[in-house]
């Protein structure tokens, strides 16, 4: 299968998942709007999810899915397999004890990571109680995300990339309970929500394990050993911990500083859901792929077809990420209004979020290219480099948001966030570039200013009917005529995107279909 028609299935069954989001953020928002009780939940699943993307999505995918494809290409599957059963058992030990000490630490961990909530002592102990709850979500996907980099890396990457669809199934049938009982905006819904994410990590930990076995790959705990192999997994990781996670290092830097302002913790989190719709459904399912190709092709020593694979990928991402980016930013009222404002989600909320929206679009493409220069360092087992890039980053949004809220409250910390996002990226082009690992083609050059053009004259056209449609939107109007004015935008900007970058040599139709099917 190749690269890009890889990404494609990664990429579909992704958007697939983040369609179900959508339609379960729409019944948090219609249940628990922007309030305390939103918040507090929020803030739950926001710490195990730190911990799940730095431990596992951070730090195994990147330090041991390219020691694991080394071993599948030159040793043989069944060494591959004893050594993924070594780190599983490791990482399984590590886990129980971690999430044991966490869990009774919980009190100390909130007052840290929502320091805003200890002036109203009723939404700190929520937020405590319902931490508690979700915290096993990590120990579950950790060991989901180590069974998926075993998949990935033998080219199997529907179960992986199905998983996050089980979350948003059982998070919707939580909101159906919760319907159900008329629990409304209380703490009682706060508590389904939140045994809603152990059910859906347990759920998703029982499929990746039933497709590790489908693949002849069970992966069974022993008694941990720290063998060298362990040990080398190890020494990746505690860089990959920093470097692979910063985005959610970022995110939970936002939250923090968030709690301090009214309701902005929330704010955040629907703007983070609308954004994290392109970047899963491209950056990341183009990451994920990448990963293990290059891996594979650099232990055969290919560099041209390493390099070659680099550039198919940043092309095929900017191609997709601009466009939704500048789309993001151009109609963020009118998504949010159709998408969000019912219920408890009100008018001001709308206005809110749409000025969070646009802020974390403009960073948008710089989290797509660090997905794609990443892999280029971590399948040349350099994850310290990263992790020096991550630290800076870190330092520029803490920073930055500190800064940035005084003056223009959340929306000052999600521009952070993206500001920070455009210093990773740019550190780690520039190195690749230096280090003689990475340069654009004659097709790339060609081809990525093209795509911004046409990026950008669909822009001018959304902005366009957006003002046309503007009755659509007024509070009188109602869903029916916000629903179809956004699909209108929505495929007429599609639609005319693809015929301008097939028009300017952008990408062209036919191209497309060959790269998919090649």
């Amino acid at each position: 299968m190749s690269l890009l028609r890889s990404a494609a299935t990664v990429g579909g069954l992704t958007l697939v998942s983040r369609i179900l989001g959508f339609v379960r953020d729409q019944f948090i928002a219609f249940t628990l709007g922007t309030g305390p009780i939103a918040e507090a939940f929020f803030v739950a699943q926001r710490f195990p999810n730190l911990f799940r993307a730095l431990f596992a999505e951070g730090a195994f995918n990147n330090a041991f899915v390219p020691l694991y494809a080394k071993r599948v290409e030159g040793e043989g599957t069944e060494k591959a397999r004893a050594f993924a059963q070594e780190v599983f058992s490791v990482l399984l030990a590590w886990l129980l004890v971690f999430s044991a000490a966490a869990m009774l630490a919980m009190p100390v961990l909130i007052y840290v990571i929502a320091p805003g909530f200890k002036g109203d002592g009723d939404k700190f102990q929520l937020a405590v109680d319902l931490t508690r709850i979700c915290f096993p979500y990590l120990l579950f996907m950790s060991l989901a995300a180590l069974q998926a980099g075993v998949l990935n890396s033998l080219n199997r990457f529907t179960a992986a990339a199905a998983a996050p669809i089980l979350l948003n199934m059982v998070m919707i049938g939580a909101n159906l309970v919760a319907w159900l009982f008329d629990t409304g905006n209380t703490p009682t819904t706060g508590y389904i929500f939140a045994w809603g994410i152990f059910v859906a990590g347990l759920a998703q930990l029982v499929l990746l394990t039933i497709a590790s076995r489908r693949a002849g790959m069970p992966l069974l705990p022993r008694w941990p050993r720290l063998t060298p192999e362990v040990k080398r997994v190890i020494s990746l990781s505690v860089p990959g911990i920093i470097s692979g996670g910063v985005m959610q290092i970022n995110l939970v830097v936002a939250t923090m500083i968030a709690t301090t302002f009214d309701g902005a913790v929330a704010y955040l989190y629907y703007a983070d859901r609308l954004y994290q719709l392109p970047l899963g459904v491209i950056g990341v399912a183009i990451g994920v792929v990448l990963l293990p190709d290059l891996s594979r092709k650099l232990r055969a020593g290919d560099e041209a077809a390493a390099l070659g694979s680099q550039n198919r990928a940043l092309e095929l991402s900017m191609f997709l990420t601009l466009p939704s980016a500048i789309a993001l930013m151009a109609i963020p009222a009118p998504i949010i209004h159709t998408v969000f404002e019912h219920g408890a989600f009100t008018r001001t909320d709308t206005f809110a979020v749409a000025a969070t929206v646009l802020a974390f679009a403009s960073g948008l493409p710089a989290f797509s290219l660090s997905k794609i220069f990443q892999p280029g360092f971590y399948a040349r087992e350099d994850t310290a480099t990263p992790m020096r890039f991550a630290i800076i980053s870190v330092v520029v949004n803490v920073a930055a948001s500190l800064i940035l809220s005084r003056f223009l409250g959340h929306v000052g910390i999600a521009l952070a966030t993206s500001l920070a996002a455009w210093v990773n990226a740019g550190l780690l082009a520039y190195t690749l570039s230096r280090r003689g690992m990475f340069r654009l083609d004659e097709k790339s050059r060609m081809r990525l200013p093209r795509i911004l053009a046409s990026a950008l004259m669909m822009g001018g056209l959304l902005l366009g009917g957006s003002w046309l449609l503007r009755a659509n939107y007024a509070e009188e109007a109602g869903f029916l005529a916000a629903a179809w004015g956004l699909l209108l935008l929505v495929t007429g900007g599609g639609l005319s995107y693809f015929v301008i970058a097939h028009v300017t040599g952008g990408m062209r139709l036919g191209e497309i279909k060959t790269m998919l099917k090649r």
